[in-house]
């Protein structure tokens, strides 16, 4: 380990703005600057290395993927460690990550695209256009009731439906799930039809809880536009945008790219293999299109993705969404649709994103308008409007004890200059 160590340590050079910019512009066209055009310090920037160093020196992540960018502008681009410790091959900043739940503002860029077509209204009933769903009961207090209102598509795309994941809880309705192998299906009708047998946790629009709903999203999305949801986001995301390297499964001649996964174990406090690039299930054929959890991508795709977010929708002559419909889906949605909202709440939640309502709460550094989301792996990825500023962070470690999201908040605003 330590002999890789030293050998990754010599190739890892630290890349803000004009360092290798050339190469850079020429392999990637990516739109690097030097730092101090943009407003950000560079040598402050180096902290970010220093930080990470320690992270994998100290073997508590096997490396890690950071990116930052203002203006428009990728300031800091580097990669440290290792993508799989049992061969040692290097962490590359065009290393192929799971992305896990960074999936879920995929699909709702995606949704709302429809909505901009007049393909659904945000208060019509999903029953409308998934008739598995039509008429659910809530399950309460050991007995299945009539829900007070329809689930709504935006109840979907805040997280407000009623539905759960059947992962993280007990419930009965988790057990359910868990029994019924939601998530665990070959296709998303096949989802649409075991959930259409199974009760809500809570009536529609009373209460946020992750959940589902964006895989349900998804189905939604395969039935609106008539194609399966891999190629919707291929056509109409990916492909417009540039990200060559996202998708649900990848492509055999990517998989000598692709980063092995790990999972901390709390009892000897140490990592384990939880997901080998080969034998992964995203290295297999992929029938089960998960909006909620199932791409693969790189730091640079996902800059794409958030660059045409602060952009209001568009990135390089290329319009995804309207300006105002980007603003819609970065707002605050949870005070409107819930009875009883928490009046000191510091996140609330847009259609798709998390937002940050009070940044001293928060606990780190930031702006009130940002919008973020995470993955299961330790991914991150955080859109500030006030800065105008992008950050990526990969990481592949489950369960990760440590306060890295927050740390590279911290190091990546303490060098804003202007």
């Amino acid at each position: 380990m330590k002999r890789m160590m030293d050998r990754i340590r010599t190739k890892g050079l630290l890349l803000t703005g004009w360092l290798a910019t050339s190469y850079l512009l020429a392999a990637s066209e990516l739109p690097f600057a030097a730092p101090e055009t943009v407003g950000m310090s560079e040598e402050r920037l180096h902290r970010i290395r220093s930080v990470v160093k320690n992270y994998v020196d100290e073997e508590k992540l096997s490396g890690v993927i950071t990116l930052v960018s203002r203006k428009g502008k990728i300031v800091y681009f580097d990669s440290y460690g290792e993508r799989d410790e049992s061969t040692g091959q290097p962490m590359e900043r065009d290393t192929l990550v799971r992305i896990y739940s960074m999936t879920k503002p995929v699909t709702a860029v995606a949704l709302m695209m429809l909505y901009e077509e007049g393909a659904f209204q945000l208060n019509d009933p999903v029953e409308r256009f998934l008739p598995e769903l039509r008429g659910l009961k809530v399950y309460q207090e050991g007995e299945e009731v009539a829900a007070r209102r329809k689930m709504t598509v935006q109840h979907l795309l805040t997280h407000t439906a009623g539905l759960t994941y059947g992962i993280f809880g007990d419930t009965p309705v988790d057990k359910q799930y868990r029994r019924a192998g939601v998530l665990r299906e070959k296709n998303l009708n096949e989802m649409l039809s075991h959930l259409g047998e199974i009760p809500l946790r809570d009536h529609p629009g009373e209460r946020w809880h992750y959940s589902v709903a964006v895989d349900v999203q998804g189905a939604l999305i395969e039935r609106l536009s008539g194609q399966p949801l891999d190629e919707f986001f291929r056509d109409r995301i990916f492909e417009p945008l540039g990200m060559n390297d996202t998708f649900f499964e990848v492509p055999p001649e990517k998989v000598d790219r692709f980063a092995a996964n790990y999972r901390y174990r709390e009892e000897s406090q140490s990592r384990r293999l939880a997901d080998s690039p080969e034998t992964s299930k995203f290295s297999r054929k992929v029938t089960f299109f998960s909006g909620g959890g199932g791409l693969v991508s790189t730091a640079a795709d996902y800059w794409r993705f958030s660059q045409m977010l602060l952009n209001g929708g568009t990135l390089n002559q290329v319009r995804l969404l309207g300006r105002k419909t980007v603003e819609l889906m970065t707002q605050d949605h949870l005070p409107a649709i819930l009875q009883e909202p928490d009046p000191n709440a510091t996140f609330g939640f847009g259609l798709g994103f998390r937002v940050i309502l009070d940044v001293p709460s928060t606990g780190t550094l930031g702006s009130v308008g940002e919008y973020n989301w995470g993955g299961a792996a330790g991914t991150i990825f955080w859109v500030d409007p006030v800065e105008e500023l992008v950050g990526v962070v990969m990481i592949q470690l489950m369960s990760s004890p440590y306060n890295l999201r927050r740390e590279m908040k911290a190091l990546i605003y303490q060098a804003l200059i202007d």
